[in-house]
This record gives C-alpha cells, sequence and structure tokens, in this order.
C-alpha cells in the first residue's frame, strides 16, 4: 500500500508538471505523514544531512570548472585542434567536432555545458561548408552525451554518493566506453561522408597542428591534472573538482585572457544557480531513498526477483528498458537518486559489479539527454540552431541508433567498463 501510494503520488505530480525536486520532496513527504512515524523535525535534519556527503561537494566545483571553460576560448582552442587534427578525412569536420566533444567532455563533466560550448560553434562552420543543418545538429546532439561518459562526470558523482562506489573506479570505468562510442560515432561519420561525399577540410601541415596544439595545451592539461591526480593518489575526485575549477579560473582569466576578472561574479552566479538548482533535486531525492529505505522497498524489490530466479543478463535487460523508459520523463541525477536505491540491491546479490552498473545507467542517462519530451540535449541545441524542437528529434534519431547498440554492447561486455578500475585498483569483491 505504501509503495503504490509514494509512486503513484510521484507520477500524478510530475504528470501535472511539477518540477521534479518538488515532485520527489512532495511524494516523500504525503507517504511518511500518512503512512510512517518520522517526525518532521527528523525529516528535516535527513534532509540538511543529505548535503553533508564529501562526495557531492565535487559536483559545484565541476559545475564551475565546466563554466569557467565553456565562457572562455578553451573550446574554441581544443575545436581548432580537431578541426587540424582529423579535418582532411572525408566528413572531416563532423568527426573533428565529434573529436572536440571528447576532450571537452573529458574537462567539463557535463553534456549540455559539452553542446553548448562545441555546438555554438561548429554547428555554424559545419553548414557554411556544405553540411545540412540536420546532420551538423544531429552528430552534436549525440556526440555532447560524452559530457556524462567520458570523467570527469558529475552524474557518475551522483551515482556514487547514492550507491557509496568508488568515484575513482567509475571515473577509470568511463574512460574505454566513453572513447569507444566517440570511435563509433566518428566511424558512422566517415561511412556517411563517402556515401553522401560530404566536404573535407584542407590537410593542415605538421608545424601548424603542432601550434594549434600547443594553444590548446592548457586546456587540455586539465585532463592530465584531474585524473593523473585522482590516480597518482594526490587528491581524492572531490578534490581534483576543486583543483579543476581554480585551474580552469587560472586559464580562462590569466594565461588565455579570454575573461576577464569583471566576468567572474557573472561566471559564479551562474554556476551558483546551477548547483542549486542540482543540490536542492538531490536533497529530494534523497529523502525519497530514505523513504524507500524505511518501507523496505529496494530489498523487498531485490527478493522477489531473485526468488523469481533471474538470470543477471535478464536483469540488466529489465533495468535497461525501466532506465530508458525513465530517461524520457526525468533529467539524469533524478533518475539515478530514484532507482538507483532501487535495482543496486538486487544487482549485487546476483554478483554484478556495482562500478558495471553504474556505468550501464550513464549509458542510459545518454541516451535519455536526446530523447523527448525532456532530453536537455535536444532543448540546447534547439536554442543553439533556432530549430524546432521536433527538428533536432529528427535530426537526431539515426545516431540514437548508434547510442543503443552501444548500450548493449557496454551492458553485456562488462569487461569494456572493469578492465581499467580492475587493473589499476585490483578486483572488486563481487566479481
Amino acid at each position: 500500500m505504501t509503495t503504490a501510494f509514494l509512486f503513484l503520488v510521484l507520477f500524478v505530480f510530475l504528470f501535472l508538471g511539477m518540477p521534479i525536486a518538488m515532485s520527489l520532496g512532495l511524494a516523500s513527504l504525503l507517504t511518511i505523514f500518512l503512512f510512517a512515524n518520522d517526525s518532521m523535525a527528523s525529516l528535516s535534519l535527513k534532509f540538511f544531512q543529505t548535503m553533508e556527503q564529501f562526495t557531492l561537494l565535487a559536483i559545484p566545483f565541476f559545475i564551475l570548472a565546466g563554466n569557467f571553460l565553456t565562457t572562455g576560448g578553451v573550446a574554441r582552442r581544443m575545436i581548432n585542434f580537431a578541426v587540424a587534427a582529423v579535418g582532411h578525412w572525408p566528413g572531416g569536420l563532423a568527426i573533428a567536432s565529434v573529436l572536440a566533444c571528447m576532450l571537452f567532455a573529458a574537462v567539463s563533466g557535463s553534456s549540455p555545458a559539452t553542446v553548448v560550448a562545441i555546438g555554438s560553434i561548429v554547428i555554424a562552420g559545419m553548414v557554411r561548408v556544405g553540411y545540412t543543418q540536420a546532420f551538423a545538429t544531429g552528430v552534436i546532439v549525440n556526440a555532447g552525451t560524452l559530457g556524462i561518459l567520458i570523467p570527469p562526470s558529475i552524474v557518475m558523482v551522483v551515482y556514487g554518493a547514492a550507491t557509496e562506489t568508488s568515484v575513482g573506479r567509475l571515473f577509470m570505468a568511463g574512460v574505454i566506453p566513453g572513447i569507444l562510442l566517440g570511435t563509433c560515432l566518428m566511424i558512422a561519420i566517415y561511412i556517411a561522408a563517402v556515401l553522401k561525399d560530404l566536404p573535407r577540410q584542407p590537410r593542415v601541415a605538421w608545424t601548424e597542428r603542432l601550434v594549434l596544439f600547443r594553444e590548446a595545451a592548457w586546456g587540455l592539461l586539465l585532463i592530465v591534472i584531474v585524473m593523473g591526480g585522482i590516480y597518482g593518489g594526490v587528491f581524492t575526485p572531490t578534490e581534483a573538482a576543486a583543483v579543476a575549477a581554480v585551474y580552469a579560473f587560472v586559464a580562462a582569466v590569466f594565461i588565455y585572457g579570454d575573461l576577464k576578472m569583471a566576468d567572474v561574479p557573472r561566471v559564479l552566479a551562474d554556476s551558483g544557480r546551477v548547483t542549486v538548482m542540482l543540490m536542492f533535486i538531490i536533497a529530494n531525492a534523497f529523502l525519497f531513498a530514505h523513504v524507500l529505505t524505511t518501507e523496505q522497498i529496494p530489498q523487498t524489490i531485490a527478493q522477489t526477483l531473485i526468488d523469481w530466479q533471474l538470470q543477471p543478463w535478464q536483469y540488466l535487460l529489465i533495468v535497461n528498458i525501466v532506465l530508458l523508459i525513465a530517461g524520457n520523463f526525468m533529467e539524469p541525477s533524478s533518475i539515478i537518486l530514484v532507482l538507483a536505491p532501487i535495482v543496486f540491491p538486487t544487482a549485487v546479490k546476483l554478483g554484478i559489479d556495482p562500478v558495471h552498473l553504474g556505468i550501464i545507467m550513464v549509458v542510459n542517462m545518454e541516451i535519455g539527454m536526446v530523447t523527448p519530451p525532456v532530453g536537455l540535449n535536444l532543448f540546447v541545441a534547439s536554442g543553439i540552431t533556432g530549430m524546432p524542437l521536433m527538428s533536432v528529434v529528427r535530426a537526431s534519431i539515426g545516431w540514437l541508433m548508434i547510442l543503443l547498440g552501444f548500450l548493449i554492447f557496454v551492458t553485456y561486455v562488462p569487461q569494456i567498463s572493469l578492465v581499467l578500475p580492475n587493473a589499476l585498483f585490483g578486483r572488486s569483491i563481487v566479481q
């Protein structure tokens, strides 16, 4: 009865158009008020205790770092280097756009930020040299999803906090899948370019490539600092986020000089607004998870599924279907916080590695970013290009098939996700 009421109220609120944070919080409060024995004082304490997790401190710092890099000229320099490196291939500008998305994803941790930073420059550029706007937009919408798969990733930080999984292992687990998915998109572009005779850029001399690499090097160095620092044992992922924010500030203001000191308060304010919005969602989602745990809902579901004697591959199929559906209606962090406490216990009992499950959930969240009605990348691309939302959806469908195929691949070949974290940290207990 309690479970049915909790989810019924949540879906009613969402259907009425209430913001996800308010829907989660009110559904939780109503359920506790009517069916549980918790006092309102204890609930307020629980609400604020969720913000005390050290891991969650990484979120505002990664958001701030991404905003400094997006506002500055780091993205433009990465694009120039990518075009010089692969622009002479068939479909070279589109391939370079994917490479630029991969590079920017490795310093931003955000999918919409990647679409904004890269798409606002390259989509118009591709149209000018002969690509259709639909082709250019479809490429960027889907390549931008790499922002939450290639580390550092804000969504991975949220999953780590929700399931107490090592964020360092999650970051390393995203490296190979991120490179593979980016490569798959590049191969698809190359094939389309050969079949459609898409334009290519003039070949750039190696000396000029070296110059462009040096110009982009200060931005690319952030990848080395963050990942090298984490896996070299210099600092934790949370501390790495703080270092990234400081470094991004120094690079944008003092090294490149693209951002003036007068612009810094605006960047801080923008980052603060995004952080408050996301942290409010997280706080309400943790309250929702508290209700689930108090009512033994995850444990009951886990035991029921185990009694059904599902095989791990069958369970992962169910998880993917649920996540794909949820991705149509909720943003990634909310899905992770609501569903991870439900699917995680069963996955562990079935012997599924928590890190592997995390990468599966992140890839599902990528797909959710490009599926209507609430796919964030679709809205961002529509705002950049001025295209109607449904036109952006149609432009993205073909590329979305690549993401769906990749989801199947990464789900049932766990070593894609686990080979690097296992090599660095050793095999986890459940393996």
